[in-house]
């Protein structure tokens, strides 16, 4: 069986643009992201599905989640955010994980059909993680 990626990830052992590091939640930049800024917000504890959860670790996830739904219209000024869970289906990795993905309107997001776009390059993905991680830090 091959390694859990975003525990790889919450554990050091693999590269992302890590925005929270927290004893029991850590979140980074998607590398495909919707737009520009979007994260995902995983538990420390590898946990298949939100199903998985205890109520303890539900509240921590979800502390954060809002948290970093503030951040990215504060950091990036967004109108607002989209935040979303996926369970087994369309779970591209599977380990519990919130997407929280800033929001602007008439940014071409419809339903639930949505393009992917990239970072120019590493320096412009540390850029959004810098000061994503600012603004949570300030929340």
């Amino acid at each position: 069986m091959a390694p859990c990626t975003f525990c790889s990830i919450a554990g050091g052992e693999m590269a992302a643009h890590v925005v929270v590091d927290e004893p029991e939640v850590v979140a980074f930049l998607d590398v495909r992201p919707v737009f520009k800024g979007h994260l995902l917000v995983v538990t420390r504890r590898h946990r298949d599905t939100l199903a998985d959860l205890d109520r303890g670790e539900l509240a921590t996830l979800f502390v954060a989640v809002q948290r970093l739904a503030v951040a990215v219209e504060t950091a990036l000024g967004a109108g607002g955010s989209w935040v979303s869970v996926n369970n087994r289906v369309s779970q591209s990795v599977p380990h519990v994980h919130a997407h929280v993905v800033p929001r602007t309107k008439g940014d071409g997001l419809r339903g639930f059909f949505w393009p992917r776009t990239k970072y120019d390059d590493d320096a412009e993905a540390a850029g959004y993680a810098d000061r994503l991680r600012a603004a949570y830090q300030q929340g």
